[in-house]
């Protein structure tokens, strides 16, 4: 079926520009939006239909909403850079939107086309430019789509009505002291996805399950906890949010996609930014007991997670039931950094763009 062109239907009141630039001096992350939304319908029978950029607000759901008790839903998270000649563009938009279709499969949903997943994404960032922030540090502006399913009556098949909505956010940088090595709870008794279940779809129901273990990680004085898999509660997968690399010299390993593991953009792109810089990189298993013996005798030298928000987090201190350890000397490692630099330059516009990644908007 066909998708409907986007009807602008612009703001009459948008944020002042010196209440948009106070927010800009101190966005923080998925605090404030931007002044547009846009949304999309769909319909079984008659497909996406009602294509709108509208004023950002409340949606108005019915309390027999299917999403309220059988949780179909599903999002993204993109970023759009400021460029150094002040236009803008969104990094692989393409990739996030092929994501966005396979978790709709998995959860029974209509598949949004990839051109009309970017077309949304560049018709919001094109009204709401303003609030891209400035070039030249790491901040952006935070995308997010996502679609609920809004048929109402209560009944647990799938829905034959849903709704498709972009929106935007200014975001911080997110280490704004600098870059700091966060400390990682082992969570060896409870597991975020089996194999076959909805770990490889980005859904909330993966993160609010996380949200107990999480919580419990807090209290141990731990900022990020992380998963093994859960049939022999060895290997390890990711963290609560985001994907894991080793560094091995200059080797470096990812765990491999099981089914369980979610098929993060930004894992997939250190891959080949490894590679760009001279490194081997390649998918995994690692063991937890290999984690630890190998960071005991150093031949493992360096560990950090990824994802679209912080792009690297190096990992200095991991804590278990059984003991702790330290990563390396507890610091970020020299190609954790390496790693992180290119891409944010990449990103930013500061390096070449050799593989294509970023979507320019234009003026």
């Amino acid at each position: 079926m066909t998708t409907p062109t986007i009807e602008l239907k612009p703001t009459s009141s948008p944020l002042s520009d010196a209440e948009r630039e106070a927010i800009l001096a101190a966005p923080g992350f998925g605090r404030h939006f931007s002044d547009h939304m846009v949304t999309i319908q769909w319909t079984e029978g008659r497909g996406w239909h009602d294509a709108q950029l509208v004023p950002y607000g409340p949606l108005s759901l019915d309390p027999a909403t299917t999403v309220l008790h059988y949780a179909q839903e599903i999002f993204e998270g993109l970023k759009a850079y400021r460029q150094p000649d002040g236009t803008v563009a969104t990094f692989r938009p393409e990739a996030n939107a092929k994501r966005f279709q396979r978790s709709a499969h998995r959860l029974g949903m209509p598949e949004l086309p990839v051109e009309t997943f970017i077309e949304a994404c560049d018709v919001l960032v094109q009204h709401d430019k303003a609030w891209v922030p400035a070039h030249g540090g790491e901040e952006s502006f935070y995308l997010r789509p996502f679609m609920i399913a809004t048929e109402v009556g209560l009944g647990v098949k799938p829905a034959n009505e849903y709704l498709f909505l972009v929106i935007g956010s200014p975001a911080g940088a997110y280490f704004a002291g600098g870059v700091k090595p966060v400390t990682i709870w082992l969570s060896e008794d409870r597991v975020r996805a089996v194999p076959g279940g909805m770990g490889d779809a980005k859904t909330g129901g993966n993160y609010a399950a996380s949200l107990l273990a999480q919580a419990e990680a807090s209290a141990k004085g731990c900022d990020q906890v992380a998963y093994l898999d859960a049939v022999e509660h060895k290997w390890v997968e990711e963290l609560g949010g985001m994907n894991l690399y080793f560094v091995y010299d200059n080797h470096i390993v990812t765990p491999a996609l099981t089914g369980s593991l979610l098929a993060g953009v930004t894992r997939d792109s250190l891959l080949t930014v490894a590679r760009d810089l001279g490194y081997t990189s390649e998918e995994g298993r690692i063991s937890i007991d290999q984690w630890r013996e190998d960071s005991a005798n150093g031949t493992l030298k360096e560990v950090f997670a990824c994802g679209t928000a912080a792009v690297i987090t190096p990992v200095g201190t991991v804590k278990s039931a059984g003991g702790e350890w330290v990563q390396g000397d507890g610091t970020p490692g020299e190609i954790t950094m390496k790693l992180r630099d290119r891409l944010l330059d990449i990103q930013r516009g500061i390096a070449e763009d050799t593989h294509g990644w970023m979507h320019p908007l234009g003026d």
